[in-house]
């Protein structure tokens, strides 16, 4: 993933920054508790192709920063 994008990618929906996991391909959200996916390079940064996040992994998530 190209660093620039990372550094501006937020969460569509509060505009916090996003933890990228690139072994699981995704971005999350751990104040909305929503994961993002990358399909082919391309960060899908839409609520309806999210998947929810426990609020342990968000947790985890948050501490691992």
């Amino acid at each position: 993933m190209d660093r620039r994008l990372l550094d501006i990618l937020v969460c569509p929906l509060c505009k916090a920054p996003l933890v990228y996991r690139r072994k699981e391909q995704e971005f999350v959200c751990t104040g909305d508790r929503l994961a993002f996916p990358i399909r082919d390079g391309i960060p899908v940064m839409l609520e309806d192709e999210a998947r929810s996040v426990s609020l342990e992994e968000a947790e985890a998530l948050r501490k691992s920063r």
